[in-house]
């Protein structure tokens, strides 16, 4: 069985459907939620659903240490990013090379990078005036947005879209697409 921890830093709406898409898996499960944020309101979906949440401190996250021991004491393979918004320290990239994937709410590489996520990213394809949007599943490296691609799935963007609007195509998206990726990237290992 292959455990993942989910890193969040928001509400956890996609947290939360991966841990109930892989509720009943017999191949992949969510052992653990991260979060740099106390208040996050992933900690309350997560752990409604039975699974630990923690937070962790920006010192202990720019450090990494102690947070790969509670990894590996959880014995997580992989990290799966959900609205984490903080850079991935060296120490956690090291001790999961390739393990680590990102969905990013935009056709990557347009709309990407430090700053560049939530409702922010949304207003950005509508002042671009862009045609579509989407999601990209991405590999984790030392800089924002531009690890391998992984996966794309797209949405038309009308004229008329508003980023509310993006935002509600590309939530669609993401709840369809990233359990299903991750399990069969996990399922190919």
């Amino acid at each position: 069985m292959k455990k993942i921890a989910v890193f969040a830093s928001g509400s956890g709406t996609n947290a939360e459907n991966i841990v109930r898409y892989f509720a009943n898996n017999q191949h992949v499960t969510v052992a653990l939620v991260v979060s740099n944020n106390p208040q996050a309101g992933v900690h309350a979906r997560v752990n409604q659903l039975g699974i630990p949440s923690m937070t962790f401190t920006n010192k202990e996250w720019a450090e990494g240490d102690e947070i790969v021991k509670i990894l590996a004491a959880c014995q997580v393979d992989w990290i799966v990013l959900a609205g984490f918004l903080k850079m991935i320290p060296e120490t956690i990239l090291n001790a999961y090379p390739g393990r680590i994937i990102n969905i990013h709410p935009a056709l990557l590489p347009k709309h990407g990078g430090q700053g560049m996520y939530g409702m922010r990213v949304h207003e950005s394809v509508v002042a671009a005036g862009d045609t579509e949007s989407g999601i990209t599943i991405h590999y984790i490296n030392e800089k924002y947005d531009e690890g391998q691609q992984i996966f794309q799935a797209r949405c038309p963007v009308w004229p008329s879209d508003t980023p509310d609007d993006v935002a509600a195509k590309v939530h669609a998206l993401e709840y369809k697409h990233y359990p299903k990726v991750i399990e069969s990237l996990l399922s190919t290992l």
